[in-house]
C-alpha cells in the first residue's frame, strides 16, 4: 500500500482533534489512517475495507506497539462509498480515540499505548486526501 501523506512532530494533546477530508477512489479496496508516535508505535490504525484481506464493508481498527500488532477490533457500521467524499474527525482523549465517521456514526478505540501526545499521522491506500485540519 502506497503512503499518501506522512506528518511528524505534531504534538497533538489530549482533547485535541484532527480532521481528514478527501475522496475515496472509485475502485477503492481499502484506505488507512494511522495515528501514533511513529510507524512502529501506532495508537490507532483505522482501516476501512471495501473488499480486502477477506473483509467486505468492514472497518478494522488496531494498534501497533514496538512493531507488533495488537488484537483487531472490527466495526460493521460502514458509512463509506467508493467514489464518495469523506470527512473523518479523530479526537484524542486520555483513554481513547473517538472517530466521527459521519453524522450519527462514531466509534471509539482504546488508547492501548497510553500515549500523552500524537506525533505521527499517515494516510495511505485508495484515498485522495484533500484537507488535514486541526480545528
Amino acid at each position: 500500500m502506497e503512503c499518501g501523506l506522512v506528518v511528524t512532530h505534531l504534538k497533538l494533546q489530549h482533547g485535541e482533534t484532527v480532521e481528514v477530508k478527501g475522496k475515496i477512489l472509485s475502485d477503492c479496496k481499502e484506505f488507512v489512517v494511522n495515528l501514533g508516535q511513529d510507524c512502529d508505535n501506532i495508537a490507532l490504525h483505522f482501516n476501512p475495507r471495501f473488499d480486502c484481506k477477506g473483509d467486505v464493508n468492514t472497518i478494522v481498527c488496531n494498534s501497533k506497539e514496538n512493531g507488533e500488532w495488537g488484537e483487531e477490533q472490527r466495526e460493521s457500521d460502514f458509512p463509506f462509498e467508493q467514489d464518495g467524499k469523506v470527512q473523518l474527525s479523530f479526537t484524542f482523549l486520555p483513554g481513547e480515540i473517538k472517530v466521527l465517521l459521519a453524522e450519527g456514526h462514531e466509534i471509539s478505540f482504546l488508547n492501548r499505548l497510553g500515549l500523552k501526545t500524537i506525533e505521527y499521522i499517515a494516510v495511505e491506500g485508495d484515498f485522495k486526501i484533500r484537507v488535514l485540519k486541526f480545528p
